[in-house]
C-alpha cells in the first residue's frame, strides 16, 4: 500500500465494532473474496472499509498482492485484542440482563469485626456458591464510618452493631435486617484470679479498669454498658479505649483492663484471655448488643440477592424500615 493512503494527520474518529469485525473476519480468512462472502457484503466495500479503518488507525493491517493478503506486524498485533473485544461486546446483552436480574454486579459491604468472627464467612460462601456473578467488595469499618460511607454512596450495604433496637440512623433511609440480639460477656486477663469461674465476685469485676470501643464507633452500644455499671452504683474507670475488637482483647490480654464484649468475640483466641459471662446478680442485668444488616431503600438488584440470602439463612428474620 502507497504512503499516500495513510495520512496521519486526520483525527481518529470513533471505530464501530462492525468493522472490527471486517478486519477479524479478513484476519482469518486472509482473502478479501471470502471474508467478504461470510459477511454477507460484496468485495468492493470490504477493501474500502479496510482502507478506512487503516486510515484512521494510521498504519497499514494488510500487505495486498495481486495473489495473496497477509497480515502486516501491526495487524498481527490487534488480531486477539480485536477477538476479545468483540466477544466482551457479545456479552454485553445477556450481562445487562443478569445485572437487572440481580445476578451480576459488585456489592460494596461494610462489616463490623464481631460479624467476622461469626457468621459472615459462612454467609459469604453461600451468597457466592448461589450467585457466582456478583462480586463483593468487603470493607471492614465500624458503625459511625459505614454510616458516612453510605452517605457519600461507597458502600451498597453494612453489618453493623448497636444496642438492641437502636439502629444507627443516616442520612439516607436504610433498611435494616435484624440478625440477632446477644449478651456481653466478659473478656478477662487468663491469671489466677479470674481463671476460675467460681472465684469472680460481681463486686471485684465492677472495681476492674474497663477497655471499650469509643463512644463514636457506636454509642448505643457504649451507652448500655455504661447504664449497666450505673445501676450497679459504679462509674468504671476507663483504662483505654479501642476501635476493634482484636485491639480490646490484646489489650485485655496486657493486663490493661477488663472488656464486655458480644458472645461472637470468644471465637478470637488470644493466649492470656479468657471469657467468661457475668457472674452472679449481673447476669440478669448485662447489656446486650444486637446486629444488624442496613442497605438503601433503593438498592442495585445485586444488593437485594444479597439481603435475600443472607435473610435465607436466618431461622426468623423481619425486615425492619
Amino acid at each position: 500500500m502507497s504512503e499516500a493512503l495513510i495520512d496521519t494527520t486526520l483525527p481518529a474518529p470513533a471505530i464501530e465494532l462492525r468493522n472490527w469485525r471486517q478486519f477479524l473476519m479478513l484476519a482469518q480468512t486472509l482473502h478479501f473474496g471470502r471474508a467478504a462472502e461470510q459477511l454477507h457484503m460484496t468485495q468492493p466495500p470490504l477493501t474500502l472499509a479496510i482502507q478506512q479503518l487503516e486510515r484512521r488507525l494510521g498504519t497499514t493491517l494488510f500487505e495486498r498482492t495481486r495473489r495473496s493478503v497477509a497480515l502486516t506486524p501491526a495487524g498481527a498485533a490487534l488480531v486477539e485484542p480485536v477477538r476479545q473485544l468483540l466477544q466482551q461486546a457479545a456479552a454485553l446483552q445477556s450481562r445487562a440482563r443478569d445485572a437487572a436480574a440481580g445476578e451480576a454486579g459488585r456489592v460494596r459491604l461494610g462489616f463490623v469485626s464481631t460479624v467476622g468472627f461469626g457468621p459472615l464467612p459462612m454467609w459469604l460462601r453461600t451468597f457466592r456458591e448461589r450467585h457466582p456473578g456478583i462480586a463483593i467488595e468487603l470493607i471492614e469499618a465500624t458503625g459511625d464510618v459505614q454510616l458516612r460511607a453510605f452517605e457519600r454512596g461507597e458502600i451498597d450495604a453494612g453489618f453493623m452493631l448497636h444496642a438492641p433496637g437502636l439502629a444507627p440512623t443516616a442520612p439516607v433511609q436504610l433498611k435494616r435486617l435484624s440478625l440477632g440480639v446477644e449478651s456481653l460477656v466478659l473478656a478477662l486477663p487468663d491469671t489466677p484470679e479470674w481463671a476460675a469461674p467460681k472465684r469472680l465476685r460481681p463486686a471485684d469485676v465492677l472495681a476492674q479498669p474497663l477497655v471499650i470501643f469509643p463512644r463514636a464507633a457506636t454509642p448505643s452500644l457504649y451507652d448500655a454498658v455504661l447504664a449497666f455499671y450505673h445501676r450497679q452504683g459504679v462509674t468504671p474507670t476507663i483504662a483505654q479505649e479501642a476501635t476493634q475488637m482484636q485491639t480490646i482483647v490484646n489489650l485485655v490480654s496486657a493486663g490493661v483492663g477488663i472488656a464486655l464484649v458480644p458472645r461472637a468475640v470468644t471465637q478470637l483466641q488470644r493466649p492470656g484471655v479468657v471469657y467468661r459471662p457475668l457472674p452472679g446478680v449481673l447476669a440478669s442485668t448485662a447489656p446486650h448488643g444486637e446486629t444488624s444488616l442496613l442497605w438503601p431503600h433503593e438498592a442495585a438488584p445485586a444488593v437485594t440477592r444479597f439481603v435475600e440470602c443472607v435473610q435465607s439463612l436466618l431461622p426468623r428474620a423481619q425486615v425492619r424500615r
